[in-house]
């Protein structure tokens, strides 16, 4: 009775302990995540009424609302659905700001800043996009189709600028063969009536001529090719255009959809397979006054004739090509006009990924001259440096060009001058710029870079001459930064370690303080303590410096377990101090931390965030140092936080179920137990955008496919091994692990299980598939890693 009351008492005085802490289970983990706050997305200024507008679900509906605040009013206040009809988009100033034009519901607008007067340009079924000033600012340069159009302000007069045919259509005449020609001159000279009709015919033709209205060049494309972008030059003088041809031949896999509302199997068409033929892509300009067009040829760019560095290990294959002597294959991204139009900047990508070159355009002739080429003996890439439509590039007078690369080891800002050919790189160190934003003025640029951390990202402001960075935002974590239309307030979408994304408004000042504007998470969610990670860096075998989450537990679990996740994506960022996106996971590894397991998290080789050292250290050997990183871990886990080596387990989905495979298959001893989420099994199956980047192609690089891909090593399987696969998923094809499976069962492999979810893609969308997987790997753990 006694003991009973001394426990009361001490409930009683210690509210820590009489408020109990919530417990989480991978149900209440797994549930729809309404149940944690929805973030607010979507995030955009309206150019012209200084809102802020955003989506955003705090009522946890069915869908998320639109909402917006302004520099007034803070408290977010719910709009009509009407209200986003109305908000523009595509907006382009004039050079003294006072004009812009617009597209608000798919038709081209003007308005008078100053005096707040809009004036409806088109209107019409058709959408127009991609307005622009001419240089002179007496018309405006749009596209809609295919084709450019202008209108001059002072008449309102729409003009078309480009005509452009699949093929020609206007009709050749009919070629004789010699029998069918010696026919025709044979009744012509026999017949006067037939001569004389002919005569008549040539009369009539040529007088209606006369009398046509003068037709528009019509600028015939490949009959398969699409147009991917049309730009004229801001003089009207010119007009650049690519076209893109996809290959007819390549085949596409087919993904069987098994349950469906008609009871039958239905077949989605998917993607082709890495080594399949790349689309065809081409450009040309067209001398509006010459009425002539020309193909931009890259025949002149430098080294566009190299053999790449890996075909030293197929000596035969390395000395076909060099008898060949043949142009590489590239694509051109995009083509770039200066403000004046006397100037276009071409971006031009290899397609085996080891060049990109910024190249001067030849008006006259269609040549390019190379004034930077980034090579890369393993393939180019980076913050800003790749995509389609060739990166962060613009111009910021009619001399001066910027773009990033990666010339000294991180992505960084250059510019270019076009008349000396002098570069200046404004921004250097040992961390990435990862956005930039030109200011209106073209007087700063706005920069998010992790310059303070990998793991943490600041907004920036930049002369464009360079100098000093001046940071603007403070808050530690993630900051994701949408610029308002006048330039003087940021819209921040910010996050730390263990608090979700909320949307903050800040004056555009350096020290100015941030004000929350959401408050997005439920009170369940707040019930429960969750961890921010310890953040850690330490040495992997090859000296290099590998950084990691770790979570610790207070009470380790008997036997001293421990979890390494691996996330996905290969160049991917989950070591850092905002709200992860595998929040599932984050959530999975607070629940196996409070039953006693520590997690690490690795931001393995091939990560991003860490430049292009760290971005390119698994060529040609995907389960290379990508693994190796794992491995040290392991020990780091045994040397530093005294975990049991016969007690650790790995886990992770797309490109982390794939290491986990390797782990499994390659590293015996190490791993006791492994779960494999939509793993890719062999590369040579996945597709080519993302793997001919890093292992070449199959045909070309056998070698690099034969180690990096897990089934040709799947007879080293010796710890205990589950695999959970989407039936239906488009990315990381259920045939891959149908094929690892039937590999396992022929070597007589035991320890392993499958489990399959019938309607689900490569991201999981159903609470019910995410909590049997997650239960599944709970378990395995639970069994496996404890003893």
């Amino acid at each position: 009775m006694k003991k009973t009351l001394l426990f009361i008492i001490i409930i009683y005085l210690n509210p820590v302990l009489a408020q109990q802490k919530s417990t989480l289970t991978v149900e209440k983990i797994m549930r729809d995540p309404k149940w944690m706050g929805i973030s607010p997305e979507k995030i955009a200024w309206g150019a012209l009424d200084g809102e802020l507008y955003f989506r955003w679900n705090p009522e946890a509906k069915d869908y998320a609302a639109l909402y917006s605040v302004n520099e007034k009013n803070r408290t977010p206040q719910k709009r009509d659905e009407e209200v986003e009809k109305l908000l523009v988009s595509q907006i382009q100033y004039s050079k003294n700001g006072q004009q812009t034009v617009y597209i608000k519901g798919g038709d081209l607008f003007f308005r008078d800043i100053k005096s707040k007067q809009e004036q409806q340009l088109t209107a019409t079924t058709d959408r127009e996009y991609n307005p622009q000033f001419s240089a002179d600012e007496k018309a405006v340069i749009f596209r809609r189709g295919d084709n450019l159009y202008s209108i001059l302000f002072a008449k309102g007069t729409i003009k078309q600028l480009t005509n452009f045919t699949k093929g020609s259509r206007k009709k050749s005449e009919e070629k004789l063969s010699p029998q069918n020609q010696w026919l025709k001159d044979n009744q012509l000279s026999l017949f006067e009536v037939l001569k004389d009709r002919k005569r008549q015919k040539e009369l009539s033709d040529s007088l209606q001529k006369l009398q046509e209205v003068k037709e528009l060049k019509e600028i015939a494309i490949e009959e398969n090719a699409m147009l991917r972008t049309v730009e004229v030059s801001p003089g009207l003088q010119f007009i650049t255009y690519i076209t893109y041809t996809p290959v007819k031949d390549n085949r596409s896999t087919i993904i069987p959809r098994f349950v469906t509302e008609s009871g039958y199997t239905e077949d989605i068409q998917g993607r082709n397979k890495v080594g399949d033929a790349p689309a065809k892509t081409s450009a040309f300009i067209y001398d509006i006054q010459q009425d002539t067009v020309r193909a931009i040829s890259t025949a002149g760019l430098e080294g566009i004739k190299d053999i790449p560095s890996f075909y030293n290990d197929y000596p035969a294959k390395k000395d076909s090509l060099e008898k060949l002597d043949a142009d590489r294959p590239v694509s051109i991204a995009g083509i770039y006009w200066n403000p004046k139009g006397d100037k276009a900047m071409v971006t031009v990508y290899a397609l085996d990924h080891k060049d990109r070159w910024i190249a001067l355009l030849n008006l006259k002739t269609g040549a390019l001259e190379t004034l930077d080429r980034q090579h890369d003996d393993a393939w180019i890439a980076g913050p800003g440096i790749g995509g389609w439509g060739g990166g962060s590039v613009g111009w910021l007078d009619d001399d001066r060009f910027y773009y990033q690369s990666e010339a000294s080891g991180y992505s960084h800002l250059y510019t270019l001058n076009t008349t000396t050919r002098e570069k200046k790189q404004l921004t250097s160190g040992k961390y990435e710029v990862q956005d930039v934003i030109l200011s209106k003025d073209k007087n700063t640029f706005y920069i998010t870079a992790n310059k303070e951390h990998p793991g943490i990202t600041h907004f920036y402001s930049l002369s464009i001459n360079g100098g000093e960075l001046k940071q603007i935002t403070s808050m530690k974590g993630g900051n994701e930064v949408s610029l308002s239309p006048d330039e003087k307030w940021l819209a921040i979408r910010y996050s730390n370690s263990n608090t979700p994304w909320e949307l903050y408004l800040q004056e555009n000042k350096p020290g100015a303080k941030a004000e929350q504007i959401t408050e997005s998470r439920t009170d369940e969610f707040k019930a429960y303590p969750w961890r921010s990670p310890e953040v850690i860096s330490f040495a992997n075998r090859h000296g290099d410096s590998v950084y990691a989450r770790v979570y610790t537990p207070e009470q380790p679990k008997s036997g001293k377990p421990a979890v390494i996740f691996v996330h996905g994506a290969g160049y991917l960022q989950n070591v850092h101090y905002w709200w992860s996106s595998y929040s599932r996971e984050y959530m999975f590894h607070n629940l196996l931390t409070d039953l006693g397991y520590t997690v690490l998290d690795i931001d393995y080789t091939a990560s991003a965030g860490y430049g292009r050292d760290h971005r390119t250290g698994i060529y040609r050997h995907m389960g290379g140092k990508d693994l190796s990183d794992q491995v040290d871990g392991a020990k780091l886990l045994v040397d530093k936080y005294g975990i049991n080596p016969q007690n650790i387990g790995i886990y992770g989905g797309s490109y982390g179920g794939f290491i986990t495979l390797m782990a499994l298959f390659t590293e015996p001893g190490v791993f006791a137990a492994g779960g494999a989420l939509r793993s890719v099994t062999d590369w040579a199956h996945y597709n080519h955008g993302y793997t001919s980047n890093i292992l070449n192609e199959p045909f070309n690089d056998p070698k690099a496919y034969q180690q990096s891909s897990p089934i040709n090593f799947a007879d080293g399987l010796q710890g205990h091994l589950l695999m959970c696969h989407g039936m239906v998923d488009v990315n990381v094809h259920f045939q891959d692990i149908v094929r690892l499976s039937q590999r396992l069962i022929e070597l007589g492999k035991n320890n392993w299980e499958l489990a399959v979810y019938p309607v689900e893609d490569h991201g999981f969308v159903e609470p019910s598939s995410w909590t049997d997987e997650y239960k599944r790997i709970l378990k395995l753990f639970e069994e496996k890693l404890v003893n």
